[in-house]
């Protein structure tokens, strides 16, 4: 028998991609479900009332002026699509907040546990009945407290440091956790500590190599998978056009010694590629959230020593 698996990463709070994450079931006619990564949003956009039914926002340097509820909630609706979690505020509330900005710390933590409580209601009422099953693992962006109200659910699996039973005696062993970053996220490590974490989900499988997935957030170093420009870390500013391997050599490592017959990875939303490491099938189908596109993958698990049938998505 075959199993059949839809595998999208790095939604980055982007409510269009969310729900079309989970209608993926039912588009792909497929048996599982995996969303390998960074589920949150990244900030909040202002949306400042200005008086008399007007309203005012900017979003990628560009400012939109708004007339009415209809425009707002249209707008509102646009703000999250592209990934951010849209909050309306008073002039002096926007000063009050520039002044404490721990203040708005509070209220980014909040729209993102809203946001996650909502896209988990919204899972399981499409889910309901239905026998899909549904993965999803933070990612290094990722709050400790997303997998509390991810395992609130009655549909969705929480991947972080699992290792998950699928059809036909298939297995995904699932980590969200990077290499370090630039950005200092939640859930980043130096490789030695990223290595020993993830040998220790490893060490959780009882599946053969044939039946073992890999779901880690982190592509594999030095492959088409984790080509990125090239960051000053100093400075956090983009060099030029040059480019850089920023994979985890330990998620490489492990690759090569587990050779399971798929892994699959995201972090790095240019490098959308599949590249075979030894036995292993490697794929990060990149992101395009902003855009409000859902980057994906159709994979077919036959329980042969290799992966022939998978097919790269954009919808």
């Amino acid at each position: 028998m075959k199993v059949r698996l839809f595998f999208a990463t790095d939604v980055h709070g982007s409510e269009v991609c969310w729900r079309k994450f989970i209608n993926s079931a039912k588009h792909y006619e497929v048996d599982v479900l995996i969303l390998g990564g960074d589920m949150t949003g990244k900030a909040i956009v202002p949306i400042v009332d200005e008086g008399g039914g007007r309203w005012q926002f900017s979003m990628q340097d560009q400012v939109h002026s708004l007339q009415g509820e209809d425009e707002l909630v249209a707008n509102e609706r646009l703000v999250a699509d592209h990934g951010y979690y849209p909050v309306r505020m008073t002039h002096d509330e926007v000063q009050d907040f520039t002044a404490h900005p721990e203040k708005l710390d509070d209220v980014f933590t909040r729209e993102m546990r809203g946001t996650v409580e909502r896209w988990v209601q919204f899972a399981d009422e499409r889910l309901a009945g239905s026998k899909i099953q549904c993965i999803v693992c933070p990612g290094n962006d990722g709050h400790d407290d997303i997998d509390e109200i991810l395992a609130t659910s009655k549909s969705i699996t929480v991947g972080e440091g699992n290792v998950i039973d699928m059809p036909e005696g298939f297995q995904l062993a699932s980590s969200g956790w990077t290499n370090l970053t630039p950005w200092d996220t939640p859930r980043e490590e130096d490789e030695p500590a990223l290595k020993a974490r993830l040998l220790s989900v490893m060490a959780q499988a009882t599946a053969p190599p044939e039946r073992l997935v890999m779901g880690l957030h982190a592509p594999p170093y030095d492959t088409q998978l984790d080509v990125a420009p090239k960051i000053d870390w100093e400075t956090l500013t983009v060099q030029g056009q040059d480019t850089a391997h920023v994979g985890s050599s330990a998620v490489k490592e492990i690759i090569q010694e587990v050779q399971p017959i798929l892994s699959l990875h995201g972090h790095i939303h240019e490098s959308r590629a599949a590249e075979r490491i030894g036995r292993t099938l490697a794929i990060n189908p990149g992101s395009s959230y902003v855009e409000g596109t859902l980057s994906g993958v159709v994979v077919e698990l036959d329980g042969k020593s290799k992966v022939k049938r998978y097919r790269l998505t954009l919808g």
